[in-house]
């Protein structure tokens, strides 16, 4: 899927909307279609996300995936058996053999790329010394809250 060419599709069409109106309103609809490219962009990536999100709850082996290349999308069905792992293998766990995939919220992503670019190591270390973390063990119907607050 060519993003690019849809975004510039809809802002066609916005533009030709616009100039149905008076100058002004075509003016606005000229504006608005240079300014919505990169959201509509993001929120098609957001939508292939969906769907590729909902073919992988239908398959019995395999995900799917979207790939990302310059301005084309694409849905790619992976046989997780097909492949071979590809990156950084933690050196604390040589042995770490199991791969799963990860659907986060962006801003969640970007905070765990971040860390992880501080700390100088890949996310999937950051997150697998994360995991590896010795957690407190609740006591059966407690619940504790852990944290940091910001006022």
């Amino acid at each position: 899927m060519q993003i690019s060419a849809v975004t510039a599709a809809l802002s066609a069409d916005l533009v030709a909307l616009g100039s149905l109106g008076d100058e002004a309103t075509a003016e606005v609809a000229q504006r608005l279609s240079i300014a919505m490219t990169a959201p509509i962009s993001a929120r098609l990536v957001e939508l292939l996300g969906q769907v590729a999100a909902e073919l992988d709850s239908t398959l019995t082996r395999g995900r799917v995936e979207v790939r990302l290349v310059g301005g084309d999308a694409e849905l790619v069905l992976v046989d997780d058996e097909d492949i071979e792992p590809v990156g950084e293998t933690p050196a604390a766990d040589s042995d770490a053999d199991a791969r799963i995939s990860l659907r986060l919220p962006s801003p969640l992503k970007v905070r765990i790329e971040a860390a992880a670019t501080s700390a100088g190591i890949s996310v999937n270390a950051y997150i697998v010394r994360a995991l590896q973390r010795p957690q407190h063990h609740q006591q059966p119907g407690h619940r504790r809250l852990t944290g940091y607050g910001r006022s």
